[in-house]
């Protein structure tokens, strides 16, 4: 059985989900699992708002920066062994071919930083996309990686993908 699996969280801007995807995957899964991130087009900064929540929820903020998947990419870059696209449009889209053949899979989830309304409004929107993102690690954490083969993987990733918008999230 393999010790450490890594996996890349993979959006456009890697600004928001994809960063939050990465933090919540490197606190719950840290003992066999490292989270990265990346984007197509990443912008300079992570998103304040994602930020904020990231720290709410008491996860460690420091080297969180948007990367570009190039950087995935390279021979020097970590092997990858899963590969979740996160945004809406990603299905459509031309992804580099990774080294390895890692398990891919994509969990559609809204991009909070699209949403205009109240500083609430706002507010609720990255609280429901950290809350969808860390049910579904916490679903993919789950997993009996050691005694599935890859094909029941990939449909247990696409079951995970699945998994609703909350309706209500109490804290």
């Amino acid at each position: 059985m393999q010790e450490n699996y890594n996996v890349l969280f993979l959006g456009i801007s890697n600004s928001t989900r994809s960063i939050m995807g990465e933090s919540i995957l490197n606190h719950k899964g840290s003992s066999n699992f490292t989270g990265y991130s990346a984007g197509s087009y990443p912008k300079e900064r992570v998103h304040p708002a994602a930020l904020r929540q990231i720290k709410i929820a008491k996860l460690p903020t420091t080297n969180l920066h948007p990367k570009s998947w190039h950087e995935f990419a390279k021979v020097s870059a970590p092997h990858l062994d899963f590969v979740f696209t996160i945004c809406d449009s990603a299905p459509g889209e031309l992804c580099p071919v990774w080294p390895g053949q890692p398990i891919t899979g994509h969990w559609s989830v809204p991009d909070p930083a699209s949403v205009e309304g109240s500083p609430e409004e706002i507010d609720r929107a990255f609280l429901d996309t950290f809350t969808i993102l860390e049910r579904r690690i916490s679903l993919f954490l789950c997993l009996p990686l050691s005694s599935l083969d890859e094909l029941a993987i990939k449909n247990e990733i696409a079951e995970i993908g699945q998994v609703g918008r909350p309706t209500s999230v109490l804290r």
